[in-house]
């Protein structure tokens, strides 16, 4: 059946390629809508939103803001629309994100999970969204998240590494961040002899943070222990020597973001959510982006360190938290 389908959308391309080279945008946001549906009903939701995301990205890339937003209205009828898990390079609504300024998406995007993530992909393309111009849908900040990056935040990035870059046909480049990317500002270091890892009942909310850090990056391991950072990366590293050393926050939230990011059907702007929600955690704040967590930030230690046979993707950092003597580590590797 599946099989039947994507035959039948390959037939279409080149009349859908001469509906887009003309400009005829409504036609193809018709033809997405009518195929959309046709393929929930006879292969099911996860199924037609791989079938019809090649379309998608296309509108959503090159249409007018007032038709690509449109692919996310529910007003086309019983599986029409996409949602948020819709995605072909990347989800839909992060390559619309890349296309328009919030100024003009506003007042276009109405459900609220489409509107909140299209909101912080624009903050982490820099807009400042701050103003409170939310006319036309929910508050998209209303968790809390600040809607402008926050100066670490800002800070660790290479140019154009925050979102990935889509190309018009399909597809799209992305960096691939790493942590500790090479071996810059690293020394030789002894561990200290791995301590056990904090329970009881006191411990609850730096277990509930290590839960959240989890969250991150589901291919890594992660401790929380009553100590130093160097305490919490002994629990985790197949050494005890290795070459490491301490680094900013601001150096380590990128990759924190990137990892809670992974798979097509993730954008960056759930990992930039993600890693606030674990700083809250952390710092036992009730909801995101109050002083609490800006606090935390400015006085965290962060200790990175080497592991040998790293996949692609890998990440080795604890993060120590001074004010409350607890440390987090959150380790691992996965290929690509």
């Amino acid at each position: 059946m599946a099989r039947t389908l994507k035959i039948v959308i390959t037939d279409e391309d080149h009349r859908l390629r001469a509906l887009a080279d003309d400009g005829r945008w409504p036609e193809l946001l018709a033809a997405y809508r009518q195929g959309r549906a046709a393929a929930v009903e006879r292969a099911g939701e996860a199924m037609a939103a791989g079938l019809a995301a090649p379309l998608g990205h296309l509108i959503a890339y090159s249409a007018p803001p007032e038709v690509a937003a449109r692919l996310f209205d529910p007003d086309g009828g019983p599986g029409a629309a996409a949602g948020v898990g819709d995605h072909d390079a990347g989800p839909l609504w992060e390559v619309l994100a890349t296309r328009h300024s919030w100024l003009r998406l506003a007042p276009l995007l109405g459900p609220a999970p489409v509107r909140r993530l299209v909101a912080h992909t624009r903050v982490l393309l820099g807009e400042d969204l701050a103003y409170g111009g939310f006319a036309g849908g929910p508050e998209p900040g209303a968790d809390g998240v600040p809607l402008r990056l926050e100066p670490w935040e800002a800070a660790g990035w290479e140019e154009g590494a925050r979102v990935r870059e889509y190309l018009p046909c399909g597809g799209a480049r992305s960096a691939l961040l790493t942590l500790p990317a090479d071996r810059e500002g690293l020394v030789e270091v002894e561990l200290p002899e791995p301590v056990e890892r904090l329970g009881g009942q006191r411990a609850h909310r730096a277990t509930v943070a290590a839960a959240a850090l989890a969250a991150l990056a589901p291919w890594a391991e992660t401790v929380c222990v009553r100590g130093s950072a160097p305490l919490a990366a002994a629990r985790l590293a197949r050494r005890r020597r290795v070459t490491g050393g301490y680094l900013p926050f601001a150096l380590v939230y990128p990759a924190l973001v990137q990892a809670a990011s992974g798979g097509r059907e993730r954008g960056s702007a759930h990992g930039r959510l993600a890693v606030w929600r674990a700083l809250a955690a952390m710092a036992g704040a009730r909801r995101p982006g109050g002083p609490e967590a800006a606090a935390l930030v400015a006085r965290m230690r962060c200790f990175t360190w080497l592991e040998p046979a790293e996949g692609l993707r890998h990440l080795h950092v604890a993060l120590e938290d001074p004010a409350s003597g607890v440390a987090w580590g959150i380790s691992g590797s996965e290929e690509l």
